[in-house]
Order: structure tokens, then sequence, then C-alpha cells
């Protein structure tokens, strides 16, 4: 038959006469450890965890309440039940007892049976307080595995979406995955030169922000392949019905989040997808938003939607050198970009030429 490991007690009192009282009573139930001073008790301490603690305030050396605030101040200590059992029966060293994180206070002489009790009791709690938190600390690991698959699931929803839009529009390759990378890096370079800094902290879940980017071009799937995919300069009408696949994105997206409860990534989405083609100078659409009545993940998704439709080939224009690119960008200050996001541009465009030059092997690579 197994045999249940007993709870561990130190005994600390200067006094060998109510140590060998003490232990006398407790070893039936106990492991005991009758320790005569505060030195002996860390000694044994380094070795040994005990379950409990029962002790004396006044002793030679080290008394019961600097013993007590060491031990409350070291992690490997605060959670053992502490019980003083003392001939100190004023009222202020039973407050201060207490207030120094003891448990309990067990005033000398005092009754064997009522002793035991209280001691019963404070493993039983103790115990209670290790079994709730073991639960909560599973509870909080299942939580965040399944939140981590959660959010796999989204992402893989949104790439192959994104993937659908990019296999509709045969001219713009790549452009979703670079996109997002711009906008990770504008983020990133943001929160380091404190720009915007408190907003983008705001955001509830900054692990979907930039996913959340490969879905501002998802109304494109509603425009016809005569206008998506015309081997030249569009008219001004069909112009017209390619800036539909704004409204028609929003719309989907919330039909999406209508349907999955109001997923926070979808959120995003609908933000990006709504507001990357509005200008800062209010002339964009499709809502002529002007300055910073412009969500800024709209405004950040325009600088990396405009570079990266600059820097790749067009079936009315060749791809701008990088140089070139950059230089219209930082231009748009203050008309079409947020002026402090083309200084954040500036940071980074290094990254961004380094990311228009190698392409996927640049996402997929260090940056």
């Amino acid at each position: 038959m197994f045999e249940r490991k007993r709870q561990t007690i130190m005994l600390v009192d200067d006094n060998q006469a109510n140590l060998n009282i003490g232990k006398n009573m407790l070893k039936g139930s106990y492991e005991v450890y009758a320790l005569p001073s505060a030195e002996r008790l860390f000694k044994f301490l380094e070795t040994v965890i005990p379950d409990l603690i029962l002790l004396d305030i006044a002793m030679s050396g080290m008394n019961g309440f600097e013993v007590i605030r060491i031990l409350k101040a070291d992690s490997r200590y605060a959670d053992i039940p502490v019980i003083f059992v003392t001939s100190r029966t004023e009222e202020m060293n039973e407050l201060e007892g207490l207030t120094l994180g003891a448990v309990d206070y067990v005033a000398k002489p005092y009754s064997a049976a009522i002793l035991m009790k209280r001691i019963e009791t404070h493993l039983l709690i103790a115990k209670q307080k290790s079994e709730l938190k073991n639960f909560n600390d599973n509870l909080i690991k299942m939580v965040k595995e399944k939140t981590a698959q959660i959010s796999g699931l989204q992402n893989s929803i949104i790439n192959m979406v994104a993937d659908m839009v990019e296999f509709r529009d045969i001219f713009t390759g790549g452009h979703i995955c670079r996109t997002q990378k711009y906008v990770e890096l504008l983020i990133n370079c943001m929160v380091e030169y404190n720009v915007y800094s408190e907003e983008v902290l705001s955001w509830e879940n900054m692990d979907y922000v930039a996913p959340s980017t490969q879905l501002h071009d998802f109304g494109k799937i509603f425009i016809s392949d005569a206008v998506l995919n015309k081997p030249g300069k569009l008219t001004g009408g069909e112009f017209e019905i390619m800036k539909t696949h704004v409204v028609k994105g929003v719309e989907a997206i919330k039909r999406m989040g209508q349907e999955s409860g109001g997923q926070l990534f979808l959120q995003y989405a609908e933000i990006v997808a709504g507001s990357h083609h509005e200008k800062w100078d209010g002339s964009g659409y499709p809502y002529g938003l002007k300055g910073h009545d412009i969500p800024l993940l709209g405004r950040l998704m325009a600088v990396a939607d405009v570079y990266d439709a600059l820097t790749s080939a067009r079936p009315y224009k060749e791809p701008f050198s990088v140089e070139e690119s950059s230089k219209i960008i930082i231009k748009g200050a203050g008309s079409h970009f947020d002026p402090l996001l083309i200084d954040v541009f500036k940071k980074v465009s290094a990254d961004f030429s380094y990311i228009a030059k190698n392409g996927i092997s640049a996402i997929n690579g260090t940056l």
C-alpha cells in the first residue's frame, strides 16, 4: 500500500524545553524539525522547505518578527504559513505579527489539542491555496494554448483569402506580403521613436494588426477581370469601378465579422480596407477623410501601398527605382501622407528598399 508522505513542520524556539514538548506533541502526525535559533532555521531552509513554521517571537539573536520579515521578502519562502507561538500576549504584539504575514498567533501556555487543530486548519488552507494556484496556472496555460490555436486559424484564413485576392490580380504578385512587412517596419519604428506610440500601444492585440493588412484589397475579388486585369491604363469610368473595391471590401469584411462574432483581426482589416486610399489633404476616396480623421492604420497602409505600387511593374508603367520611389513618398508628406509617418518612413526607407529589391526572400530572411 502506498504510504502518503507526511507534512513537515519546523519548530523554532530558543528554549530547549519548549522544543522538546513541541516535538513530542507533533511527531506522531508530522515530520518535525526542532530548531533552537533563527540561524538554524535559515540553514535548514536551504535544503528543506516545510509545510508550516511554528515560530517563537522572543528569541536571543534574531527575534521572530525579524525572521518573518526575511521569510516574506524571499519568494522561496513567502508562501510558507507561519504561526507565532509565544508568551507575549500583548495586543500590539499580536497585531504586529499578523501584519507581518503570520497566519495565526498562539499564546503560551497553549492547549495541545487547540494548537494541533490550528495547525491542521492552516495546512489545509495552504493546500487549498496551492491547488487553486495550480488550477489557475493550468487554466491560464490552456487559455494561452487555445488563443494560439485560434490566432493560427485566423492567420491561416487571412492568408488564404489574401491569396485569393492576389490570384485574381495577375499584376500585383507579392504585393500583399510586401505591404504587410512595410507596415510592420513602420509600426516598430513608431514605437521606438515615440511617434503615435500611445495610440499604437492602445491597440488591443498587436499580433492581429499587421496580418489584418493582408485584406486591404479584399474588395478586388468583386471587380470584373476586364477592369482588374486590363493590360493598360484604366479609363475614367473603369477607374471609378476599380475604386468601388474599397466599399465592397469593407462590406464583405463586415459581414465576415458579424458571422464570426466580431473577431478583432477583422475589425482591424475593416479599418485598413476602408481607409488606405484616403489622403492627408482630403482628396482621397471613398469618404474624402482628411488629416487625423483618417484612422492611423489607414494612414500607415497608404504609405506601404503606394510605395509598393511605385516599385512594382504595372501594365501602364515600368517600376520606379527605390530611390525615385522614396523621393515620391517623401514629397507626398502633407498632401497624400501624414507628415509624421513620412519622418518614420525616412528612418526605415533602407529596409523598404531591401524588401523591394529582394522580395519574398527578404521577408523570410533577417528583416
